[in-house]
């Protein structure tokens, strides 16, 4: 059996067998990325857990702006080697427009990008920046979250792990609860059931996590009623 995470890894083990049972956690739609035939009967060796990632892109830039309403330009840190990148910029596009507001992308493919990538924002003057979902940056969570906070730059991230490190505000699923339902499928594959035969589950409560001592050293005021919807407040 093989165990993904994230849609690079699962197009390149979908591609290395048509036999081993693979069992996948990814933020995307699996139907539209070519993983799976349909979400109800995956067909083929692989099924698993698609998680609300890229699709709540543009809700990570209403909550921003909530936090920071004053910032003229929003910007984006992504991964152009990252096959969801096109799509999570689309919406985080629709999400600025919607207020009125430019985007600027910063790209990283690899670490030692970071610095320069958030070299760029701070010459671009951008006023709030959203971190993609993509797993490279999930990995190096401690370096982005040093990186904003070095740069004084208000920061949405993915998920709880960011602001757990000092990070400013995540928006995103619960990656244990998403785990969990993959260990259920690994346990019930290696019982014998058919990859083919168990439909791909999605996770989709979200969860708002807000960091009130990085608010209060960035000079932010968190509106009341934010909070009144934060799943949880690190003091």
């Amino acid at each position: 059996m093989i165990v993904t995470n994230a849609t690079p890894a699962t197009l390149a083990a979908k591609a290395a067998t048509q036999t081993i049972p693979i069992v996948f956690n990814v933020s995307v739609d699996p139907v539209r990325f070519g993983l799976v035939a349909a979400f109800n009967r995956p067909g083929g060796n692989l099924t698993g857990i698609s998680v609300l990632n890229v699709a709540v892109t543009a809700k990570r830039v209403e909550l921003l702006h909530e936090l920071v309403p004053n910032a003229d330009l929003v910007a984006m840190l992504a991964n152009p080697t990252n096959p969801f990148t096109e799509t999570e910029t689309k919406e985080m596009r629709s999400g600025t427009q919607s207020l009125g507001l430019p985007l600027q992308v910063a790209y990283a493919s690899k670490e030692t990008d970071f610095e320069a990538a958030f070299d760029s924002l701070v010459r671009q003057h951008a006023g709030a920046l959203v971190v993609s979902a993509d797993p490279l940056f999930t990995f190096h969570d401690k370096q982005i979250v040093a990186l904003a906070a070095r740069n004084g730059i208000p920061t949405m991230y993915p998920w709880r792990s960011y602001p757990a490190a000092g990070g400013l505000v995540s928006y995103g699923t619960n990656p244990v609860e998403a785990w969990r339902q993959v260990g259920i499928y690994v346990g019930e594959i290696l019982k014998g059931a058919k990859s083919a035969d168990l439909p791909v589950q999605q996770v989709t409560k979200l969860e708002l996590v807000i960091n009130m001592k990085t608010a209060k050293t960035l000079g932010l005021t968190v509106p009341i009623s934010l909070l009144a919807r934060a799943d949880e407040v690190i003091e």
